[in-house]
């Protein structure tokens, strides 16, 4: 990454210096600790549900052949209603389901803008380099970031509404692309999680649920450019999805 991003000093080059080199221990090897971050995720208002997790043969635990998602997914279909940030609920789901990844149901109280991991590195340096309130940050090992904000909720003017597979529609392609909106009908796992393959892949935080949800629109310019940014120079223009689109 250039030493000067958009006209400013070198100052958040070290600070993408320190993102990359910062990895936290092993989340899942802890119980306690798994146990902690998700009852910490709740407590700031991310409304839980149990997923998939990683598992020998075809990947997922679900046991579904060539499923789209290995470990990514809700284990109910009802997991919209199930969703809950309820302390006794989750501690259950926890030590009943000690393998299971959680996901966070969006577009209740917090929406998720979900971005390549190396367009929101660049986002996210340039972001806390301007001093902008940035919020929860997640990363994933499938080359993904994920910005925690305040959700939208429900625009009166239907337009408004950005839905999470904003980066298939051709009219927004060229403005948009790389970025999804997950709101209202979505998810995303949330940390700490597992992803199929070496033991250390997962999804883990680079900025915890302690931070403040800010409000999405004041970070969606830097993420457009920096998605803009990245798509000019990523030689896949359409990369493996990490996330599902529609549910």
């Amino acid at each position: 990454m250039s030493a000067t991003f958009g006209g400013r000093s070198g100052r958040q080059g070290r600070i993408s210096q320190w993102l990359r080199g910062r990895r936290p221990k092993d989340e899942a090897a802890d119980d306690g600790g798994r146990e902690a971050m998700l009852l910490a995720a709740a407590g700031a208002g991310l409304s839980l549900a149990p997923a998939a997790y990683p598992a020998p043969g075809y990947g997922c635990s679900c046991d579904r052949v060539g499923c789209p998602t290995p470990a990514r997914h809700p284990v109910s279909f009802a997991w919209q209603t199930q969703s809950t940030t309820d302390r006794a609920q989750v501690e259950r789901w926890v030590r009943e389901q000690p393998e299971a990844n959680f996901i966070t149901a969006t577009g209740m109280t917090h929406d998720v803008l979900d971005v390549p991991l190396e367009a929101g590195r660049a986002a996210l340096d340039r972001l806390l380099g301007e001093g902008v309130e940035v919020g929860p940050v997640a990363e994933s090992d499938d080359g993904r970031m994920l910005f925690f904000t305040l959700t939208r909720g429900t625009p009166e003017d239907e337009d408004e509404w950005w839905p999470c597979e904003l980066d298939c529609h051709p009219e927004t392609m060229d403005e948009h692309p790389g970025l999804r909106w997950h709101c209202r009908g979505s998810y995303v796992l949330v940390p700490p999680a597992r992803l199929p393959g070496a033991p250390t892949r997962g999804v883990r935080w680079v900025r915890g649920p302690e931070h403040a949800f800010p409000e999405p629109l004041t970070l969606l310019e830097s993420l457009t450019d920096a998605c803009a940014r990245h798509a000019g120079t990523d030689p896949d223009p359409h990369p493996a999805t990490a996330w599902p689109s529609r549910h």
